[in-house]
């Protein structure tokens, strides 16, 4: 399974505000700090504010910032809101199936369950848990992503 650009983009800019806690951030901010388009990091703040995971404020000292604290957010909540599905296979999607297993085949309802569990597993993480402490540095990044707050929140999330 491969997660959009729009849910990267949206992924990231979450962990960012989580490290901006005590101010307002401009999505120019953001956009150069991950070299990320301004127009399609616009599109995702839109959606980040409709689903009321962020805060936007407009004006001339405007910006985003987290609606709740990130311990509440739940990666799972966030994946499913900036997906636009979940179709892991052409049988899916009713408009692409063409399978002559149709409606006689168990590969949908596995994949299903797996697609299932996946969800599951990113519903135990919270925002808290992907982003960096404020002293880790460029090191814990470099090194293989962020470091989480809670080991335990992310147990068995990637095999051994």
């Amino acid at each position: 399974m491969r997660l959009t650009a729009f849910t990267d983009y949206t992924l990231r800019t979450l962990i960012y505000l989580a490290g901006q806690r005590d101010r307002l951030v401009t999505i120019a901010e953001i956009a150069e700090r991950h070299g990320m388009s301004k127009h399609h990091l616009t599109k995702v703040v839109y959606e980040l504010g409709l689903t009321g995971v962020i805060r936007t404020v407009r004006g001339r000292h405007g910006g985003v910032e987290l609606a709740r604290p990130a311990e509440e957010i739940r990666i799972g909540e966030v994946v499913r809101a900036s997906e636009p599905d979940f179709h892991v296979a052409d049988c899916f999607d009713a408009r692409r199936a063409t399978c002559v297993y149709a409606g006689r085949c168990c590969v949908q309802g596995m994949l299903g369950q797996a697609v299932g569990a996946y969800l599951t597993a990113l519903d135990a993480v919270t925002l808290a848990d992907l982003t960096c402490p404020p002293d880790a540095g460029a090191g814990a990044i470099a090194a293989g992503g962020a470091t989480p707050a809670t080991p335990a929140a992310t147990a068995g999330l990637v095999p051994a």
